[in-house]
């Protein structure tokens, strides 16, 4: 990611978090819509769900600029993803599902620029994340 894509990121974040709450609830129920079979692996309540979804986001946005600073805490979620049954091919869905939702939530502030940023964030942290729980031949599928 470039310095340019990293403050996109941060920058159209910024205006997602004062509709967090709402964020998360499209993004779950894009998430549920677009792969039904994933909606067993979470609660019922998900008032909790979305809170750790929110707060996840803003410590990777944050720690964009220097990924070293939260590679060890996306290492251990990866890991974490794998005892709840996620898959390598859940990845790709959950970027739509996210990418989806930033453009829901950004209206017109989700640019093309934008967009690729997110796009290249998603994929190096998605990748990295592959390759933590499952190993490295999984994350080059």
């Amino acid at each position: 990611m470039t310095p340019q894509q990293v403050a996109l990121v941060q920058e159209s974040f910024a205006k997602v978090v004062p509709i967090s709450e709402t964020a998360a609830v499209l993004f779950y129920d894009r998430l549920f819509e677009i792969a039904p079979q994933v909606k067993a692996m979470f609660p019922v309540d998900m008032t909790e769900q979305r809170k750790k979804l929110m707060a996840t986001l803003a410590v990777v946005v944050n720690g964009l600029g220097n990924l070293a600073s939260i590679l060890p805490a996306a290492s251990a979620l990866a890991k974490r993803h794998v005892s709840y049954g996620a898959k390598p091919a859940h990845y790709p869905v959950v970027g739509a599902a996210l990418l989806w939702t930033l453009e829901k939530g950004l209206g017109d502030a989700w640019t093309p620029e934008v967009a690729e940023a997110w796009t290249a964030a998603y994929a190096t942290l998605s990748g990295y994340m592959i390759s933590e729980g499952y190993g490295s031949a999984q994350a080059a599928e």
